[in-house]
């Protein structure tokens, strides 16, 4: 979480010269909310939905990263250690609670099976833990794209007001009316600019935390399958 705070510091750079230039006018953000008009209300659900995902995702991948080799390491003595090894392998998995554990779980309960149906019984926990992992990432992905198109929206509609106003007064306009007129239109884009910003970096590095996951889930699941295939310890005769 110490990084997600150190992004945000970031991105409140521009906004906080744009402080600056408000108090100097006597407005508020609030003020400013309310003169980019009412697309302003969907460009905020958005960033809200936007930060309750980003915080969300990040805390789900930190919780199932685990160290799969010293995880498979336990499994292993515990299936090789008698008789109770398969039901202490199970109950040791469901005490870890990790995707990890879940997909080596569901190959454990088929142990005396062909290899192939604990494969089998691996490869469909396994995409169902990666489907878990990625769940909420496209609604990252539609907020990156559509958040600027509310702003363009916006500012468009603004700007065909404003020439709409100038044809109707035959353009004798105070020029200082028809400044404040286009920055107002432009406030949409800002903030829908600002929320996509947002979301598609959150979107590439929670990418790229999950894809790591996913590696080291498949690469623990090859594991688990060698470890099956390796060949009992010979006993010493005496």
């Amino acid at each position: 979480m110490h990084h997600l705070l150190l992004f945000f510091q970031d991105t409140t750079a521009v906004p906080d010269s744009l402080s600056l230039a408000l108090q100097e006018d006597g407005m508020t953000f609030f003020d400013l909310m309310v003169e980019g008009g009412v697309l302003m209300i969907p460009i905020l659900i958005l960033f809200m939905i936007a930060i309750y995902v980003i915080a969300e995702r990040w805390g789900a991948v930190n919780r199932s990263h685990v160290e799969p080799q010293k995880f498979l390491n336990t499994i292993e003595s515990m299936l090789k250690s008698g008789q109770n090894g398969k039901a202490n392998a199970i109950e040791y998995c469901d005490d870890f609670d990790k995707p990890i554990s879940r997909i080596i779980k569901s190959g454990i309960k088929r142990l005396g099976r062909p290899l192939r149906d604990v494969e089998d019984a691996i490869d469909n926990a396994g995409k169902k833990e990666i489907f878990f992992l990625e769940k909420r990432m496209n609604w990252l992905a539609t907020i990156a794209g559509v958040a600027p198109l509310i702003g363009f929206t916006g500012t468009v509609t603004g700007m065909i007001e404003a020439f709409m106003e100038i044809q109707n007064l035959q353009g004798n306009v105070n020029p200082s009316a028809l400044a404040g007129g286009i920055w107002e239109a432009l406030i949409t884009t800002a903030a829908g600019l600002i929320v996509g910003l947002i979301a598609f970096g959150f979107y590439n590095f929670l990418l790229g935390k999950i894809n790591r996951n996913i590696f080291e889930l498949e690469n623990a699941s090859a594991d688990f399958i060698d470890l099956l295939q390796s060949p009992a310890p010979k006993k010493e005769s005496n």
